[in-house]
């Protein structure tokens, strides 16, 4: 009986709208005080079941919004880490371009010098050359000059001999 008044009830639809009670006086007053005594109850039923989906809401929306300050709180941290990190990462790029201008600095004046060595070392090995040529010039002199003595001493003593 009471499945059937609530069937009854849910008959009373909810795009009804309800400006005064005659309209509802009309559809219950057909009930008896027993059947409005169990309506009542599934109306009361149904009102604790939504007061307590309405909690249960309630204390979702609460944790939510403690999450949500969890969460900006975390996202208030994440950023002044990003800002750190990005000002370091600045730092660390001028450094970087500063040891790059270095190094190309150095590697232009190692360049230079490794040509003027190398001029230098070309120049070094002809002045050898033209001094092992003078050397082997002097040294054929030197041959010649030890074989004119030898020769003038050969004259000298053979004129000293005839005197």
């Amino acid at each position: 009986m009471v499945v059937a008044l609530i069937a009854r009830s849910e008959s009373f639809s909810d795009d009804e709208p309800l400006k005064s009670l005659a309209p509802l006086n009309e559809k219950v007053h057909v009930f008896n005080k027993a059947q409005l005594k169990g309506l009542l109850f599934a109306l009361m039923d149904k009102c604790d079941a939504i007061n307590s989906k309405n909690c249960m809401l309630k204390d979702a929306c609460s944790e939510l919004k403690r999450d949500i300050r969890e969460l900006e709180h975390e996202n208030k941290i994440l950023k002044s880490e990003k800002i750190e990190t990005d000002m370091t990462n600045l730092v660390l790029h001028e450094d970087l371009n500063k040891f790059e201008e270095t190094l190309s600095l150095k590697e232009e004046a190692f360049a230079t010098d490794l040509t003027k060595l190398e001029n230098e070392s070309l120049e070094l090995k002809q002045q050898v050359k033209s001094l092992l040529v003078e050397n082997r010039k002097l040294l054929e002199k030197l041959k010649q000059v030890e074989l004119d003595i030898a020769a003038n001493r050969r004259w000298s003593c053979s004129s000293e001999a005839l005197q």
